[in-house]
């Protein structure tokens, strides 16, 4: 289950309560999901921005990361509205949960391979939730590790690749994209049609959307 006040990595805690003296109104503490309690397809991200989750206290919200993600859930019909402001908006997922590998905000945007693995536990519990959440879309190489660890698999297994498909234990299916960042979409390593393609894929496969005709 989710800690809203997680200690487990030192190196983390510090930085969060680092944020927290530099930034009073931040949130500065483990971000939790956010979407529907009984998800038929999980979006996993990395970890939360210094300035986007980190401050607003839901996943890929303030910040450049979550701007072609909640659009591209809009233009599905996956989200009530196209921007994510605030944890107090009226946004609204229909069958989609969002969430990330790390829950709090590591220096450089980068964790360590010992800090991921102290999130496993969240994740599993995250892929268990009751509902039929058996399409897991992964952003970034990080989370798709993730994801593969939480079902006890080498990452030799499934290589990441954008829109890479694996098949996981249960019935699961994992489905890799180019992580949303700014630098990847600024860069054109990762265009609006082809997270858009993939995410409509996910959603396919999830049975929230029609299959592309």
């Amino acid at each position: 289950m989710f800690d809203a006040d997680c200690r487990r990595c030192p190196r983390l805690v510090s930085y969060r309560q680092e944020s927290r003296r530099k930034y009073a109104d931040y949130h500065s503490a483990p971000v939790p999901a956010f979407g529907a309690p009984d998800p038929r397809l999980l979006i996993v991200g990395l970890a939360p921005g210094l300035h986007g989750a980190n401050r607003t206290g839901r996943p890929f919200t303030g910040d450049f990361a979550g701007i072609l993600l909640y659009e591209s859930l809009h233009a599905l019909g996956l989200s009530s509205q196209a921007q994510s402001l605030s944890r107090d908006d009226a946004l609204t997922l229909r069958g989609v949960r969002i969430t990330n590998a790390v829950k709090c905000v590591p220096p450089q945007n980068k964790p360590t391979p010992a800090e991921a693995r102290e999130c496993l536990g969240f994740l599993r519990s995250e892929l268990e939730l009751p509902g039929d959440a058996r399409v897991v879309l992964a952003l970034g190489r990080i989370a798709h590790d993730a994801v593969l660890a939480a079902f006890d698999l080498r990452r030799s297994s499934s290589l990441f690749a954008h829109g890479a498909e694996h098949a996981l234990p249960n019935g699961h299916r994992l489905i890799d994209s180019y992580h949303c960042s700014r630098y990847n979409t600024q860069t054109r390593r990762l265009t609006t049609g082809m997270f858009q393609r993939v995410l409509g894929r996910a959603a396919a496969l999830a049975g929230l959307v029609p299959p592309p005709s």
